[in-house]
């Protein structure tokens, strides 16, 4: 339908920068660094045209300098929040009604902005809010946020271009609606990525948008939204507020023009949403969308044919990038005994070599976790290892928040499978290990499979093909995003849709043309040439 009018360039996906020693990209970035963080920025509501200040405001710090202010934020009172949603259905008509390349070429430009001209302010402004390396940050806030906005404009001439059969009397044609309403947005702090692609998905199938950000990611969503108006996104259809979560969604949901929300955070808060929702369900115009992608308790299972060292670089890279604080993170391990000696020898070495400290130093492989009821919750669960008699730390297991929130990387053995680490999600760099014995291979996938709630990435190591072929069948309802002799992090957009089931979210794939297909509403038009008139089939007769 749409092919002999435009052609869309191919979405390729962004190469990622080295950050090497004396490149270019590595001086930039750390200019931008040091820059952004010797400014005191000020970041309003943003509703329609206008930048609100409301003079109730918090202070942004850094989570591995805590005591160091880069900025404030201010805080909306639930008029804020009807003033928005009131400006985005304002906006709705007009933008639902902008011919698709129009809404495709504004993407395509804020993907060029962030390759070009705003990677270094992106990718800094996520190592200052988010503690992330640069080359968590590189990932994260340039290429995979680029690659959704680019693959994004791709899967929606996709959608668009999927129509019925037609013949010479009758002419059948789906036309892609937005949804009838208005769509929130509630983003997480650890992917500036997620931050944008939750309302840009959205806004791009033609919906207008309220956007909740994390307050703790507001200092980097100041930048997306920077390059969002550089794009040309028009007022009134990407929204964006910041304060109370509870006072700010009651508002969203108590709206009659409510019709979906793309949520990212905690499988509790998710449940909470879908419960209300449902409690107001007569309330509303339609029936919303509700797309969440939570929790996850994501494991690593290796066979007694897996290469140790594969093993090893699946845990460390899994378990202790960006401190842990991945969905995707590896938090629990099944290894075999006849490996285990080899594996925790290997381990330990490598732990031992990880250097924590500031992002701006790329030297160190760890930083801070987010802020302090984080660094809290995580102490915790490691003071309370040290005190169980079915645990072992075999390292790490130490902390201090007096600058910044700091966890050392920290391996738990546990001889219960059943163990609190093993089945509870922590968000940090907290690793557990259950050693099985070998000849019980078969009951380790089903106690995988059964130990958490959760369905959402998880790693098989193996050099025999029957052990990962029957991994793959036992465990293909415990992960969403299922690897293969690799860490069960780092999806990549066209590569591997993102998403989990169970208690880990709606499975609806970010990355995918699945994703927007939850963001429009098809209508099926029918046109028929030459059109009946008589109500009698030749079965009647004379």
């Amino acid at each position: 339908m749409l092919k002999g009018f435009f052609h869309v360039p191919k979405a390729v996906n962004e190469p990622v920068k080295s950050y090497a020693p004396n490149s270019p990209e590595k001086k930039a970035v750390l200019e931008a660094y040091k820059t952004m963080w010797n400014e005191t920025i000020d970041v309003p509501i943003y509703i329609g045209s206008e930048e609100i200040r409301t003079g109730n405001t918090r202070n942004m710090s850094a989570p591995h300098d805590h005591k160091h202010v880069v900025g404030t934020y201010h805080l909306a009172e639930k008029k804020h929040v009807e003033q928005a949603i009131a400006n985005a259905l304002e906006a709705k008509d007009a933008w639902a009604n902008l011919a698709w390349e129009q809404r495709a070429a504004i993407f395509l430009k804020a993907a060029e902005l962030i390759a070009g001209p705003y990677r270094a302010r992106i990718n800094a402004a996520t190592m200052i809010a988010q503690s992330k390396t640069i080359y968590q940050a590189e990932i994260d806030a340039s290429c995979e946020l680029i690659d959704f906005l680019r693959f994004n404009v791709e899967f929606m001439t996709q959608i668009y271009n999927d129509q019925p059969k037609s013949d010479s009397s009758v002419w059948n044609r789906l036309e892609y609606r937005p949804l009838e309403g208005f769509v929130y947005a509630i983003t997480p702090f650890n992917f500036t990525a997620i931050a944008a692609n939750l309302p840009a998905s959205a806004a791009m199938m033609g919906n207008v948008v309220i956007w909740k950000p994390s307050d703790s990611q507001v200092f980097s969503a100041k930048i997306i939204i920077d390059i969002f108006k550089e794009a040309g996104i028009p007022d009134g259809v990407i929204n964006v507020v910041f304060g109370d979560a509870q006072m700010i969604s009651d508002t969203v949901f108590a709206s009659r023009d409510f019709a979906g929300v793309h949520f990212t955070g905690s499988t509790h808060v998710f449940k909470d949403i879908w419960k209300q929702i449902g409690t107001n369900i007569n309330h509303y115009k339609t029936y919303p969308r509700i797309v969440g992608e939570t929790g996850g308790k994501d494991f690593i299972v290796a066979h007694p044919s897996a290469n140790v060292k594969q093993v090893v670089t699946g845990i460390s890279r899994g378990a202790f990038e960006f401190q842990g604080q991945k969905c995707s993170a590896a938090s629990r391990a099944y290894i075999p005994q006849s490996l285990w000696p080899e594996v925790k020898e290997l381990l330990l070495k490598d732990v031992k070599s990880m250097k924590m400290g500031s992002p701006e130093d790329f030297g160190n492989f760890i930083t801070a976790v987010i802020h302090e009821g984080s660094f809290d919750k995580l102490a915790s669960y490691i003071d309370q290892a040290k005190k169980d008699s079915d645990a072992e730390i075999i390292a790490g297991g130490n902390y201090d928040k007096s600058k910044g929130y700091f966890i050392e990387p920290t391996v738990i053995v546990t001889t219960n499978p059943k163990y609190n680490t093993m089945e509870t999600e922590l968000f940090g760099p907290v690793i557990t290990i259950y050693v099985y014995e070998d000849a019980k291979w078969a009951e380790t996938l089903k106690l995988v499979d059964e130990t958490s709630e959760y369905a959402l990435t998880g790693a098989v190591f193996s050099q025999n093909r029957y052990a990962i072929a029957e991994a793959t069948e036992a465990l293909k309802n415990a992960a969403g995003n299922f690897y293969i002799n690799d860490k069960p992090t780092g999806a990549v957009v066209g590569m591997q849709p993102f998403g989990g089931a169970r208690a880990s979210g709606t499975n609806d794939k970010a990355g995918s043309a699945l994703n927007l297909l939850r963001w429009v509403s098809p209508r099926t038009i029918k046109e028929t040439f030459v059109t009946p008139e008589d109500y009698r089939y030749p079965f009647l007769g004379e």
